[in-house]
């Protein structure tokens, strides 16, 4: 039996965990297992380019839960993207990056492969699969669920998303700070968030969460309505951008401060158009991808609102790479451990899939049929603890 380790797309919180974890179930249950990863995701199986993990890992593996990132290396690649894989030199001119991948695969002697990411990541891990059944060759393809943003369909809670949402949290609450430099200050804290708000939405519970727990002065203005968050724009929340910037200007008036919690993916239909109609092109990655670090949102917010607010201090921050670069934490780690294992019972029993809480079949820990991933699965705005919040943020 032979192994292979695959991380692709961006990072987060529990990629180096995972791997610590399946490579500690394979050395301790099968003695004579060969592990591999690729390195840089799809680009090292394209290339060839692979590291052996050592028998000598065994026993050492809870070394992996100290680091955030991947040690076998990330990228963004689609292998169906065959103009994208020409143009980065990962398959010459003529050449299938499928057919290359499987064939790397094939030379390899790989009987199982893990691959570790976010829905681009594992569709294309299905589609090499089914090509390989195609031609007569036997791999099991078993994914784990990777992506901060919590938006695969039909996976309850994906790996690194609670770490993500903790490490925002504590982010903003540096950050916050900032309202002490100036009079009037807008504090804009821009959050991971393609389609789904589901991230900026449990940031903002971890962040008042903390808040809870801090002593303010409020006689000599400390008070905890200016650290509070004042708003939370979501993807899946139509903005009434009139009516926020009327309730914010009170608040403005009222604290001499605004803090608004802000999902990347937020308006972004709308800050789309307009800088399409200016000339501008809108940068897009290999899966066709708006590039949001381009279209950069929370600048554009901050413009609009800084002048709605009569705002004499700006200031946007990402908590992103801050988040989804942590180590994973203990929330995490269990969910990690308990997807781990199920992922190589289900790779040593031929089972194919991707392996995580199943909403649709009343949670249950299982490999879901690749069939079935697909992103973008919007954050459920009708959930109790987040109407609730939104009404406290509405009332300050």
């Amino acid at each position: 039996m032979k192994i292979a380790f695959l991380t692709s797309g961006g990072i987060a919180p529990c990629l180096s965990a995972s791997i610590g974890r399946l490579t500690e179930n394979y050395l301790t249950t099968y003695p004579d297992v060969e592990i591999i990863g690729y390195l840089n995701g799809y680009k090292g199986l394209l290339l060839g380019d692979s590291i052996s993990f050592p028998k000598s890992l065994l026993g050492n593996t809870d070394k992996f839960y100290q680091f955030g990132g991947s040690p076998i290396g990330n990228s963004r690649v689609k292998l169906t993207n065959i103009d994208d894989c020409i143009k980065k030199r990962y398959v010459k001119n003529g050449e299938s990056p499928l057919e290359v991948a499987a064939n790397q695969l094939i030379k390899d002697k790989i009987t199982i492969l893990h691959t570790i990411g976010g829905d681009d990541t594992n569709i294309t891990a299905a589609d090499l699969s089914n090509y390989l059944k195609e031609n007569n060759y036997n791999l099991t393809v078993v994914g784990l669920p990777k992506t901060v943003d919590n938006d695969v369909y039909p996976i309850t809670q994906t790996l690194g998303a609670w770490t993500a949402a903790e490490q925002g949290a504590i982010f903003f609450e540096n950050v916050a700070n900032e309202n002490t430099t100036s009079d009037r200050q807008l504090i804009i804290h821009e959050v991971m968030g393609r389609h789904c708000g589901w991230l900026t939405a449990a940031t903002a519970l971890e962040y008042r969460k903390r808040l809870n727990n801090m002593h303010f002065i409020p006689e000599i203005g400390l008070s905890k309505e200016k650290w509070e968050i004042h708003s939370v724009l979501l993807p899946e929340d139509e903005i009434n951008f009139e009516k926020e910037c009327e309730r914010l200007n009170k608040v403005m008036d009222k604290y001499d401060c605004v803090n608004v919690f802000l999902s990347e993916g937020s308006g972004m239909d709308v800050i789309i158009a307009e800088t399409e109609k200016t000339g501008e092109t809108v940068l897009r990655d290999a899966f066709g991808h708006v590039r949001l670090d381009d279209l950069k949102p929370g600048e554009w917010f901050a413009k609009q609102l800084g002048k709605r607010l009569n705002a004499n201090k700006v200031l946007v921050q990402k908590s992103g790479y801050f988040g989804r670069s942590s180590k994973a934490n203990q929330a995490d780690l269990d969910l990690i451990f308990e997807v781990a294992d199920h992922a190589v019972k289900s790779a040593v029993a031929g089972i194919n899939g991707v392996v995580g809480w199943d909403e649709d079949n009343n949670n249950t820990l299982s490999c879901i049929d690749f069939n079935r991933i697909k992103g973008g699965k919007p954050f459920d705005t009708t959930l109790a603890w987040y109407v609730n919040m939104i009404q406290e943020i509405n009332a300050i």
